[in-house]
């Protein structure tokens, strides 16, 4: 039983270091981007480790592919095509597409 309420504790610490990280990735961001892509780094190694998923909003702020952190206007592309939102990493080129509304029935 302790195990199970441990683990929880720890996934609910294991959040809070990760929004954490985030705004210290969006401070560290304008002086040295690469202390925000370490930041997004050790937020993505804590959430694995926890087995915690990262917040929608947050997962929203980094490339999938080559983790860095993103600034629209600096160092990736947003634009809204057909329904979706593109947004396209000026770092490696990878395009995350998101819808942009839900449709009412």
């Amino acid at each position: 039983m302790a195990d199970t309420t441990r683990r929880s504790g720890s996934r609910r610490l294991a959040r809070e270091r990760i929004a954490i990280l985030f705004a210290r990735a969006a401070e560290f961001y304008p002086d040295n981007p690469a202390w925000s892509n370490r930041c997004v780094e050790l937020a993505r190694k804590i959430g694995m480790r926890h087995r915690v998923r990262i917040d929608r909003p947050l997962k929203r702020r980094f490339c999938r592919r080559c983790s860095v952190y993103l600034v629209p206007g600096a160092n990736a592309r947003v634009r809204i095509y057909r329904g979706r939102v593109i947004v396209t990493c000026l770092a490696c080129g990878h395009r995350s597409r998101y819808p942009v509304g839900r449709r009412a029935s």
